[in-house]
C-alpha cells in the first residue's frame, strides 16, 4: 500500500489538500485505506488490471491485488475517493 500512498501524493492531491492514510486492525484482518482529493481519477477495478509486462511505473495496484485478500475503491464523499485493501490475519501466516 506504500505505492498507493505514493500515488496519492503524486497524482491524487488538489492544491492545498493532501491525502489520508488509515490502518485498522481487527481480530480477523488488517485494513489499509488511502483517501485522496481526486475522485475523478479512479484506477482500474479489481480483476481488471493489465497483463505483464508493465512499464517501470504503475505496478502498485498489481502488488495490492497479489497480496490483499480483498480490495476496492469508491467515493468517500463528492470531494474524495478511497482505495482500500484487506489482508486476513490468518493468511499472513501462510
Amino acid at each position: 500500500m506504500a505505492a498507493v500512498a505514493a500515488n496519492a501524493v503524486t497524482h491524487g492531491r488538489s492544491p492545498g489538500q493532501d491525502f489520508a492514510l488509515r490502518l485498522t486492525l481487527t481480530s480477523e484482518s488488517v485494513r489499509v485505506e488511502v483517501t485522496d482529493t481526486r475522485p475523478d481519477r479512479l484506477p482500474l477495478a479489481p480483476g481488471k488490471l493489465p497483463e505483464l509486462p508493465l512499464p517501470e511505473a504503475g505496478r502498485g495496484l498489481l502488488l495490492v491485488e497479489a497480496l490483499a485478500d480483498r480490495w476496492g475503491m469508491g467515493p468517500r464523499n463528492p470531494y474524495t475517493k478511497t482505495l482500500w485493501a484487506e489482508i486476513d490475519r490468518a493468511s499472513s501466516y501462510r
